[in-house]
C-alpha cells in the first residue's frame, strides 16, 4: 500500500470521483477522492491518539503513588521511574518515525505499535492484580521498616512499563501524519480540513488526559488499579478493531525514505570530503532538480557543503539500470545539504525549550506526592491526589479557547496580526514556568511548615488544604498551552517540506529529554545535597523548585538569544555566519 510506486494524476472516475495525487487505495490503486479518506478516515485515527493518552497519562499521573505507596520506592527514584518512562515514550517517537518512514509505511506501524501498547497494559493490570509481585504491605505503626520490591518485582514492572512506552512511541510518531494523509492539500477545501484536523487532534489528546486523570485515577484508587489498566487495554483493542476496519476507507501516502537517513548521508558525506577545498562559487555544488524546485544555496555552515562538492568517478556508483549514478553516502545535491541546514537552524531554540518539559515532569510526580499527604476532601468526598492534575488539564484548555476565542480576533481587530507569533508563544510558556516554579517553592515551603508543627501528633493527612497547590498547576497548564503549539507551529513552518515527520520528532525529543533531564537532576541533588529525602516530608522539596525557577531564568536568557537570531533576516543570518564561520562547524 504505502510502500508501492505509483504514478497518478487527476482524472475522472465512475460516480462522479477523481484521482488523488501521491495516495492510493488499500489495493495499491490510485486513491478515488469521493470513496477514501476525508473526516470518516481520519477520525478512525483519532480514537487510536484518545485511546493512547487515557493509557499512558493515566498510568503516569498516578504511577508515583504505587512506587510509593505500594513498592515501597523512596521519594525521589519513584520520581526517576515515572520520568524515565515517559521520556523513554517520547524518544521511541524516533524509532517509530524511522520505521514508518522507511520500511512499515503508517498504517502498519500504528496497528502493529497499538497492539503492543495493549499488551504492556494488559500485562501491567495482571502484574498489579498478583500479590507475588509486590512486596508485602506495611500499616503505619509496624515496627519494622517497609519491604521495598524485589529486582524480580521491579523487573516485571519495568518489562510492562517499557512495552507500554515502546508501544506509545511507535504509533505517537504517525498518528498526526496518517490523519493528515486523509486530505489532500491541492484540494482547497480537504486543505482547510487539515487545519481542522490538528485542532481536534489536540482536543483528543486533552480529552483522552481529562479521561485519565479523574475517571481513570478514580477507578485507580476506589476500585483497582488492575480493573483501570484492564480497561485502558480493552479499550485501545476496541479502537484497533474500529481502525482496522477502515483499512478500505484510507489514503495510503508512498514514502519518500528516512529523513534520518537523509541527515546521515549528509553528514557522512561531508566527512568524507572534509580535506577538499572548498568551492568557490554554488555552481560548483552537484543539484539535482531544476531551479523551480531546488533550495536556494546558503553560505551558513560552509562545512557541510563538502556533501555536495562533486569529486569525480568516486562518488558514483552501479546504478539499477547499470549506468554510473551518485551515491549518496558520498555525494549529496545542495536541496539536500540545504535541508539538513534547516534543521540545523532550529537546534537552539530546540535546546533551549527542554527544560520547560523538565518542570513539567514535576507535576506529574513530586506535586502528586504532595497532595497525598494534604488534606483532599472536598464535602463528603476525598480527591485523588492525581486527579489535582486536573487544574493542569484544564489551565491548558481554557487558555486555548480564551486566547483562539477571545484574545486572536481582539488582536486582528486592533493590530492586524494573527496573534502572537510561534517565537513568542515559546517565551510566554517558558515565563509562566518560572512563576510556576516559584509558587511550587512558597508552597512547599508553607507545607513543610505545618509538617514540622504537626510531626508529634503524626497527623495524616496535614490539615492543609491541598487546593493551594492549584496556582502551579495552573500556571505550567497554561505555560504548555503556548509552548506546545508554538513549538508544534515553529518546528512545522521552519523545516524543509521533506522532512515534516523529522521535525515532529524533534519537537518530541525535546519532552523526552526534559523528563531525562529531571532524573538527572534527581539523582545529581539527592547525591550532592540532603534536599531530597526517603519521604517528601523529610526533605527540602521548595529549595529544589528554587533550583529549577534559577535554571529556568537562566534558560529564558539563552532563548531570547536563540530567538532574536532565529528572527533575523536570511540576509543578516548569512552575514553572522560568514563572519563565524571556519572549516568547523
Amino acid at each position: 500500500m504505502e510502500g508501492k510506486t505509483t504514478t497518478t494524476e487527476r482524472l475522472p472516475w465512475s460516480g462522479g470521483g477523481n484521482m488523488v495525487r501521491d495516495a492510493v487505495d488499500y489495493r495499491g490503486c490510485p486513491a478515488d477522492r469521493s470513496a477514501t479518506g476525508g473526516w470518516v478516515a481520519a477520525a478512525l485515527a483519532l480514537g487510536i491518539e484518545l485511546c493512547e493518552r487515557l493509557s499512558t497519562m493515566g498510568i503516569a499521573v498516578n504511577l508515583v503513588t504505587y512506587l510509593t505507596g505500594t513498592m515501597h520506592l523512596p521519594s525521589a527514584a519513584a520520581a526517576n521511574v515515572v520520568t524515565d518512562f515517559m521520556g523513554t515514550s517520547f524518544l521511541l517517537c524516533l524509532l517509530g518515525g524511522f520505521l514508518a518512514d522507511s520500511f512499515l509505511g503508517r498504517y502498519l506501524t500504528i496497528a502493529v505499535f497499538a497492539l503492543v501498547q495493549a499488551l504492556g497494559t494488559g500485562l501491567l493490570a495482571v502484574s498489579t492484580l498478583l500479590h507475588q509481585l509486590r512486596p508485602p504491605p506495611c500499616g503505619a505503626g509496624a515496627a519494622a521498616p517497609c519491604e521495598q520490591a524485589t529486582p524480580v518485582q521491579m523487573g516485571v514492572l519495568y518489562v510492562c512499563l517499557y512495552l507500554i512506552a515502546l508501544g506509545t512511541g511507535g504509533l505517537k510518531s504517525s498518528v498526526s501524519g496518517f490523519g493528515t494523509d486523509q486530505f489532500d492539500e491541492r484540494d482547497d477545501r480537504e486543505r482547510a480540513a487539515t487545519g481542522l484536523f490538528f485542532n481536534r487532534f489536540f482536543f483528543f489528546i486533552s480529552l483522552g488526559t481529562l479521561l485519565a486523570v479523574t475517571v481513570l485515577v478514580y477507578v485507580q484508587d476506589h476500585v483497582g488499579r488492575s480493573w483501570a489498566y484492564g480497561i485502558c487495554a480493552g479499550a485501545m483493542l476496541v479502537a484497533i478493531a474500529f481502525f482496522l476496519c477502515g483499512t478500505r476507507r484510507y489514503r495510503y501516502k508512498r514514502s519518500s525514505g528516512s529523513p534520518i537517513v537523509h541527515i546521515l548521508q549528509v553528514l557522512v558525506a561531508a566527512a568524507r570530503k572534509r580535506g577538499l577545498k572548498q568551492p568557490l562559487t554554488a555552481a560548483a555544488l552537484y543539484k539535482d532538480r531544476p531551479d523551480h524546485a531546488r533550495i536556494p544555496h546558503t553560505a551558513q555552515f560552509p562545512c557541510l557543503d563538502r556533501a555536495a562538492v562533486i569529486a569525480g568517478d568516486d562518488d558514483n556508483e552501479v546504478g539499477a539500470d547499470g549506468r554510473p549514478a551518485p551515491n549518496p553516502w558520498k555525494l549529496c545535491s545542495v536541496s539536500r545539504v540545504e535541508e539538513v541546514k534547516m534543521l540545523a537552524r532550529l537546534m537552539p531554540v530546540w535546546a533551549t525549550t527542554i527544560l520547560f518539559w523538565t518542570i513539567y515532569a514535576q507535576l506529574i510526580t513530586f506535586s502528586v506526592e504532595q497532595a497525598t499527604t494534604m488534606d483532599r476532601r472536598m464535602g463528603g468526598f476525598e480527591i485523588p491526589a492525581a486527579s489535582l492534575t486536573v487544574f493542569f488539564v484544564g489551565a491548558i484548555m481554557l487558555t486555548l479557547a480564551v486566547y483562539d476565542r477571545v484574545f486572536i480576533p481582539l488582536c486582528r481587530t486592533l493590530t492586524g496580526k494573527q496573534g502572537f507569533t510561534n517565537l513568542q508563544k515559546i517565551g510566554i510558556g517558558l515565563v509562566l514556568s518560572i512563576v510556576g516554579m516559584a509558587a511550587a517553592a512558597l508552597c512547599e515551603k508553607k507545607r513543610l511548615a505545618v509538617a514540622v508543627a504537626v510531626a508529634a501528633k503524626a497527623a495524616t493527612p496535614l490539615p492543609i488544604s491541598v487546593f493551594l497547590l492549584t496556582p502551579q498547576f495552573l500556571l505550567v497548564g497554561a505555560g504548555e498551552a503556548f509552548i506546545y503549539t508554538g513549538q508544534l507551529d515553529f518546528f512545522i513552518t521552519r523545516s524543509p517540506k521533506g522532512m515534516k515527520t523529522m521535525s515532529t520528532g524533534l519537537f518530541l525529543t525535546t519532552l523526552s529529554l526534559g523528563f531525562f533531564l529531571s532524573s538527572a537532576l534527581v539523582s545529581l541533588v539527592k547525591g550532592a545535597t540532603t534536599w531530597l529525602g526517603d519521604t517528601i516530608d523529610h526533605s527540602r522539596l521548595d529549595y529544589f523548585y528554587w533550583l529549577l525557577a534559577v535554571l529556568s531564568v537562566v534558560n529564558l536568557a539563552a532563548y531570547l538569544v536563540c530567538a532574536m537570531w532565529a528572527t533575523a533576516k536570511p540576509e543578516q543570518q548569512q552575514q553572522l555566519a560568514a563572519a563565524a564561520a571556519d572549516d568547523k562547524c
